[in-house]
């Protein structure tokens, strides 16, 4: 995850166990982890290390992309959801094109509260300057996030295309 706090310094940040245990749910997959990593706690079997964009994506994951420089989230996007099962982690950015776009297309949205995240030697970071979004794909994915908000966890939204229907 490219963090606000060091901007440009590094993509390495990892996401804390108290946003799994929130969800409280299993992933199949982390597309854009690290198995290696020392703050590595994603309840997934498989980490897609190196390329998750060009690695085949299977199952249920969990997708907490490096979002690195302008619009660089937004392939990691279209792909998620074209998988279309899991729950992506952006950042809270809802004025952004990408983040309309991509609100559009989630069953769901839970605007969480700030997010301490780990520095790669498991060390929380300082209080970012903005919060987070999950998004879900899929009806599982859904259920998680309403967990979470069941939780105060944050806030769920549903998108208007998802209440219209």
């Amino acid at each position: 995850m490219g963090y606000w706090e060091s901007s440009g310094k590094s993509d390495e940040w990892y996401t804390p166990q108290l946003v799994f245990d929130a969800l409280g749910c299993q992933f199949d997959l982390d597309v854009a982890g690290d198995a290696n990593a020392p703050a590595y706690c994603v309840p997934a079997p498989v980490a897609l290390s190196g390329e998750g964009l060009s690695q085949r994506w299977t199952g249920f994951v969990w997708m907490n992309p490096p979002f690195g420089g302008r619009n660089a989230i937004l392939p990691w996007l279209d792909k998620f959801f074209e998988h279309g099962h899991g729950i992506a982690l952006t950042p809270d950015r809802t004025s952004a094109p990408w983040f309309q776009d991509a609100a559009t297309k989630a069953q769901a949205i839970l605007f969480t509260r700030k997010i301490k995240f780990n520095r790669p030697d498991g060390s929380p970071g300082i209080s970012p300057s903005n919060g987070t979004a999950l998004m879900a794909a899929g009806n599982y994915a859904v259920a998680a996030l309403h967990r979470a908000a069941m939780q105060g966890f944050g806030v769920m939204a549903l998108p208007l295309a998802v209440r219209a229907a």
